[in-house]
């Protein structure tokens, strides 16, 4: 199926149209209700996408001791994970038949897929990961240590870990920055639908084991630059490369706590020495001080390597 033009390049100023048929007599009201000129309006499309993902969550976990065969395993990620991508994208390919439109439009369109945006968000996540270690080096707070694990199981450790981020990319992107962020800005705009989603975001991380203030806040604002992302390439590939990539070096590379969380076989035994504001303490590195430092560098560049097109309104330029 060919995707929609507006797939093509940054979040058009429109979206596409959906016929609603003409109301019978004393429907008038009602059918306004939920129909707009788009469709079916923003926020009821919001909130049944949303219905749809906690639904399938409580059944989810409802069904969840079939999986503790797998517990005190890697294995049980990876099923978890699973789980949860497919709560977050199968309510949406339901709301692209309600809508009248192709699944590809709220992110992940099939044309691009892991292709040239992908890979360099792989790329950049992998090296803005790296500079803030470098930087916590420098200031005498970080130490990379040696291996901790060798030869073919390094390498098996590695290409799970890399399936594994990959799913955690491909669910918290299209879950915070997918149907929702598309839907949302059909009814309030991007910019304050993408704030609201970022502070969602931050928030969520709160739950998170070991975490604290400055590694939610620091959540919040890499959505933000996410949602950034979105809105300059159109869809969610260099965002959910990044993700990934920056979670893999995190965890599995270099071996630090991620948002308080250790994982099995990294591949180095790093170490912190320091105060927590800079070492981010028990978050990990996501936790400092400097790591508002790198959020601020990537959406430098960022903005530097993907200006606004000719066209764009002052308000989606930012």
């Amino acid at each position: 199926m060919t995707e929609p033009q507006e797939l093509s390049g940054a979040i058009p100023d429109s979206t596409s149209q959906l016929q609603v048929p003409s109301p019978r007599k004393g429907q008038t009201r009602l059918t306004e209700l939920f129909f707009g000129a788009e469709g079916l309006r923003s926020g009821w499309g919001f909130v049944l996408y949303l219905a749809m993902v906690l639904a399938l969550f409580m059944t989810a976990r409802w069904l969840s001791p079939a999986l503790h065969r797998l517990a005190g395993t890697v294995w049980l990620y990876l099923a978890q994970e699973i789980v949860v991508v497919i709560c977050a994208v199968f309510p949406a390919v339901a709301m692209s038949r309600i809508e009248s439109r192709s699944v590809g439009v709220y992110g992940l369109p099939a044309r691009g897929a892991f292709g040239k945006m992908f890979v360099w968000g792989v790329v950049w996540g992998f090296v803005a990961l790296s500079l803030l270690l470098v930087a916590l080096r420098g200031s005498h707070a970080f130490y990379f240590g040696s291996p901790g694990v060798h030869g073919i199981k390094a390498v098996k450790f590695a290409l799970f870990w890399a399936l594994m981020f990959l799913l955690v990319g491909f669910f918290e992107e299209f879950l915070f920055r997918g149907y929702a962020l598309f839907t949302l800005r059909r009814g309030i705009g991007f910019w304050p639908a993408a704030l609201a989603l970022s502070a969602l975001f931050g928030l969520v991380h709160l739950g998170n084991q070991g975490e604290s203030w400055r590694g939610a806040l620091a959540a919040g604002l890499i959505g933000l630059f996410f949602c950034f992302t979105v809105l300059r390439t159109g869809n969610l590939w260099f965002a959910v490369g990044l993700h990934a990539s920056w979670d893999w070096a995190e965890s599995y590379f270099y071996g630090v706590p991620d948002s308080g969380t250790m994982v099995q076989g990294h591949l180095l035994n790093a170490s912190f020495h320091g105060p927590a504001w800079l070492t981010g303490g028990t978050v990990g590195p996501e936790g400092s001080v400097l790591v508002f430092v790198v959020i601020g560098i990537l959406f430098a560049a960022f903005q530097a390597t993907h200006p606004a097109k000719s066209g764009t309104s002052a308000a989606e330029a930012i």
